[in-house]
C-alpha cells in the first residue's frame, strides 16, 4: 500500500490532499498541531509542533512514498527535509504564484523571474512571496530530482477559509429576493483562475504516485469574469439587477481589489496586476491536472457559504452597510 505523508492535514488543502490519498487507496498520516481543524477519519494523526525539535520523531522512522507539505515558514519546511527528505520518494510542494517578481505579463509560465529569497526562517505576512521562493529552494536544494513544486494561484471550493471566490456567489444567494443590486466592478472580460480544492489535491496525490516532477503553475481553468458571476446568477436564481461601476470609481471610494475588508473580490483594475489571474497553466494540465466544471465549483463555493451564514463577517468582500453605502453615492 502508497504511503502518504501530509505535513498539516488539518487545515483546508491539506485535509483534502489527505481525503484524496484515502480515495485512492492509501496509508495517509497527518502531522499537525490540530489547532486548525481535524484530520479526516481514516488518517492517522501525529499530533505535532513543526517550530520544536522533536516534531519529526514519531515519522521519521520509516519510509514514505510521497510527502505534502504546505508549509510557508522556511524554518517549518527546512527541518522537515532535515528529518525526511532521505526516507520520501516523492516530495510535493505547494507553493504558490506570488513567488513571481512581476505580475503584469499575460500567460507567463513558470520560466518566469521570481522574487529575491528571503533569508531567515519566520516570515510576516507581507514576507509571503519571499519566503514561497525560499522555501521553494530549500526543497530543490535537498530532494533535487525528487521534487514537485506546485506553485498554486486563487484556490476556492467548499470549506475555503479566504471568503473570495465564496464571496460572488454568497452574494446573489443573498440579494435573490432583488430588493437592493448587487455592486460589479464593469469588467466582464476580466480573466479570472480559480482552481476547485478538490482537483489540486487529488492532482498532488496523483503527482505522488506517478513520480511527477517539476516546477508547475497549478492553476484554474481560466473564465472572464463575467462568465463566473454568470454562472453565480445561474446557479442561485438571481434575476434581479446589477449595478456596473467603474474601476476607477471603486478606487476613488477606497474598496480594495481582490481579497481583505472592503474589497471586491476577484476584481483587479491595477494594469500592473494584468496577469495575475492569467497565467499560463498548460505544463500542469500536461501533467495531469483536470478542472471540474465552473457549475460545480460555484455549487460547492455556495454550499459552504450557506453553511457558514449569508450574513456573517467576512475576510473578503463588502460588507452590506458598506455596499448599501456606495449604492447610495451612485443615486
Amino acid at each position: 500500500m502508497t504511503t502518504l505523508l501530509v505535513l498539516g492535514g488539518t487545515a483546508w488543502l491539506g485535509r483534502e490532499v489527505a481525503k484524496a490519498g484515502l480515495a485512492r487507496g492509501q496509508d495517509v498520516t497527518c502531522l499537525a498541531r490540530g489547532e486548525s481543524g481535524r484530520a479526516a477519519d481514516g488518517v492517522r494523526w501525529v499530533a505535532a509542533d513543526r517550530t520544536e525539535s522533536d516534531a519529526y520523531d514519531e515519522v521519521n522512522g520509516q519510509d514514505w512514498d510521497a510527502v505534502v507539505d504546505v508549509s510557508w515558514q522556511p524554518g517549518m519546511v527546512r527541518s522537515a527535509l532535515v528529518a525526511l527528505s532521505d526516507r520520501a520518494g516523492h516530495w510535493g510542494y505547494v507553493s504558490s504564484c506570488s513567488v513571481y517578481a512581476r505580475h503584469d505579463v499575460v500567460d507567463a509560465d513558470e520560466s518566469a523571474d521570481l522574487l529575491p529569497a528571503l533569508d531567515a526562517d519566520e516570515a510576516s505576512r507581507e514576507q509571503y512571496g519571499e519566503a514561497k521562493v525560499a522555501c521553494e529552494r530549500l526543497c530543490q536544494d535537498a530532494l533535487g530530482d525528487r521534487l514537485l513544486v506546485a506553485r498554486s494561484g486563487l484556490i476556492g471550493g467548499y470549506g475555503d477559509p479566504s471568503d473570495r471566490f465564496g464571496y460572488w456567489p454568497g452574494r446573489f444567494a443573498r440579494a435573490v429576493d432583488g430588493a437592493v443590486p448587487v455592486l460589479v466592478p464593469d469588467i466582464g472580460a476580466g480573466p479570472t483562475q480559480t482552481c476547485d480544492v478538490r482537483d489540486l489535491a487529488q492532482w498532488l496525490v496523483r503527482c505522488g504516485e506517478q513520480r511527477t516532477v517539476g516546477v508547475f503553475n497549478a492553476l484554474g481553468a481560466r473564465h472572464s469574469f463575467g462568465e463566473v458571476l454568470a454562472e453565480c446568477r445561474a446557479v442561485t436564481g438571481y434575476d434581479g439587477a446589477q449595478q456596473l461601476v467603474s474601476p476607477g470609481w471603486l478606487t476613488e471610494h477606497e474598496v480594495e481589489e481582490y481579497m481583505g475588508p472592503r474589497s471586491i473580490p476577484l476584481w483587479i483594475g491595477d494594469p500592473e496586476w494584468q496577469g495575475f489571474s492569467a497565467r499560463a497553466g498548460s505544463a500542469a494540465v500536461a501533467a495531469g491536472l483536470s478542472h471540474r466544471p465552473l457549475t460545480d465549483l460555484v455549487e460547492q463555493s455556495l454550499r459552504w457559504e450557506r453553511e457558514l451564514g449569508l450574513d456573517r463577517d467576512r475576510r473578503a468582500g463588502l460588507t452590506p452597510d458598506e455596499e448599501r453605502e456606495l449604492l447610495a453615492v451612485l443615486g
